[in-house]
């Protein structure tokens, strides 16, 4: 039912942003908090409604090399746990576990989501384009992120530096092999990814 991540992955997902070209934080290695970082895709489902679905928060491990002085130097590097899907399923089948199957996003035999940014294109005074490699089941399509900045400065319960993002992205679930119910259940899956960033201890 989806294909992604991801997240996306990202793979994915993860997620760099932009303010202006630069950031008032410094440079460095910063990773996602789990505790604060979500993955959720969305697909149309007969055309009835949209089915929502997420991925683990403990899953999703997210790395950005911060270039403070020149944001489109950065780079973003995303691994998603795939085959920890979470649907929330009211009845008694294991819809996450139908979900990594080969019926669909086949995590069960590449259980990783990996994303890795290929550019980094500015756009306004806190948006960027974020575009990468998404890897899924073994397949590799380009995926562009739209990122925003939700704020960058000192975390006041961190005591450090840190920023926050919010991005969105499509891909189709069939480049990567995924055409469980194609059709019935749509092609194009949506991503909507939060992300705070701490620097890597």
């Amino acid at each position: 039912m989806l294909a992604a991540a991801a997240t996306s992955l990202a793979l994915v997902l993860p997620v760099l942003p932009a303010s202006a070209q630069s950031l008032d934080i410094p440079s460095g290695t910063y990773k996602n908090d789990p505790t604060h970082s979500s993955i959720v895709w969305k697909v149309t489902h007969l055309g009835f409604s949209t089915y929502t679905g997420m991925f683990a928060r403990e899953g999703i491990s997210a790395t950005v090399e911060l270039d403070a002085e020149d944001v489109s130097k950065s780079k973003l590097t995303v691994t998603l746990a795939g085959d920890q899907v979470r649907t929330l399923h009211p009845g008694d089948k294991d819809f996450d576990a139908e979900i990594a199957s080969p019926m669909f996003m086949n995590t069960v035999e590449f259980p990783e989501v990996t994303f890795t940014s290929t550019s980094i294109e500015v756009t306004g005074d806190n948006t960027a384009e974020i575009t990468g490699d998404l890897t899924i089941a073994g397949q590799t399509h380009p995926l562009t992120l739209h990122t925003t900045l939700n704020q960058a400065g000192e975390h006041p319960m961190a005591g450090m530096p840190a920023f926050g993002i919010s991005a969105t992205g499509t891909l189709l679930r069939s480049e990567y092999g995924n055409e469980g119910l194609l059709g019935p259940v749509s092609d194009e899956v949506s991503l909507e990814i939060q992300a705070e960033f701490l620097p890597a201890q």
